[in-house]
């Protein structure tokens, strides 16, 4: 499909996801308006305004996720809204302000201007499986998590789980606007997202391969992985094909850390990652995300094997590593 002809906006433009989401509306023909938090930051921007179809079809806009109405002159005349800007961070001294303020109340933000925005007609927002898998409910390999499961907010306080509760609030929050409003939204629920970068810093999406790299122990976690332009792909499919609706868990597949490890040291014999648990608990069982609805629109995934090998190389593209 074509987006000749097409306006649609970007949030948080300079991000993993959303730099491929960027690069794919624009190599489709899309014109796209992209918001960063700073538009004179040349390690924010240079990579976004490089890309092919930029000068003639990328706009950016410098907006504000927690100023009311900043996205308003933005987003009014735009076709569709990819809202994907959100603070990623694992580690945080005030979850409030650090994370769960901007996440909950950009999203309002990024919400209200669609809602006053009579051109926009769908909203395509980027949650995260975060919002989806973390609950009490029991996991082991034979339990398949789905669209169907939502994150449990009481557990993620009490599990200081910060990150997964502020995306758990931010996308029961749109849920709630978006039916009290009739916006047409469809949610993506990427879980951790490896593959080439675009943009110049190693994000908390892809650390802890480069932690891996580095040879430090691995957490005792299992944890779903699925590549970068698989998910901006789901976004653009999410946004133009006109049965999609509802949410999409985007998982190639779910593996504990031990096997991440393995399959780099498989790929990467010369480097020393490290065989070692951080702690010598019993390891985090493995479990299964659905993907059936992400089949049904049209998504193949990328095996994580790849993935990984995409990673890697564009660390060493960057120089960020040197081997």
């Amino acid at each position: 499909m074509s987006g000749e002809g097409k306006v649609v906006c970007v949030t948080g433009a300079s991000g993993f996801i959303a730099s491929w989401i960027v690069k794919f509306l624009l190599q489709r023909r899309y014109t796209v308006r992209a918001t960063v938090r700073d538009s004179s930051n040349p390690k924010k921007v240079d990579h976004l305004i490089k890309l092919d179809g930029a000068k003639e079809r990328l706009q950016l806009f410098k907006a504000d996720l927690l100023e009311d109405g900043s996205f308003d002159s933005i987003i009014d005349g735009c076709d569709g809204v990819f809202h994907t800007a959100s603070p990623v961070r694992f580690v945080v001294d005030d979850p409030q302000a650090e994370l769960i303020d901007p996440a909950l109340k950009g999203t309002l933000n990024v919400l209200k201007s669609c809602a006053k925005s009579p051109s926009v007609k769908r909203v395509v927002f980027t949650s995260s499986v975060s919002a989806v898998a973390f609950n009490t409910r029991p996991k082991n390999p034979e339990v398949i998590v789905d669209e169907t499961w939502f994150s449990d907010p009481d557990f993620c306080r009490e599990s200081q789980l910060w990150y997964t509760l502020s995306k758990t609030l931010a996308e029961a929050a749109a849920w709630e606007f978006v039916n009290e409003n009739n916006i047409d939204m469809v949610v993506i629920n990427p879980t951790m997202v490896a593959g080439p970068l675009l943009q110049p810093e190693v994000n908390e999406s892809v650390q802890p391969i480069l932690n891996l790299i580095n040879g430090i122990p691995f957490p005792n976690f299992a944890i779903g992985w699925v590549n970068v332009k698989d998910v901006a792909n789901a976004h653009i499919h999410a946004y133009e094909i006109a049965s999609a609706s509802g949410r999409y868990c985007l998982s190639e597949t779910v593996v504990h850390y031990s096997e991440l490890a393995k399959i780099l040291r498989d790929l990467y014999p010369s480097l020393q990652i490290s065989d070692k648990c951080e702690n010598e608990e019993t390891y985090m069982p493995t479990y299964q995300i659905s993907k059936e609805k992400a089949l049904s629109l049209g998504i193949e995934f990328t095996p994580l094997e790849v993935s990984l090998k995409e990673t890697v190389e564009s660390f060493r593209e960057k120089k960020i590593v040197d081997f």
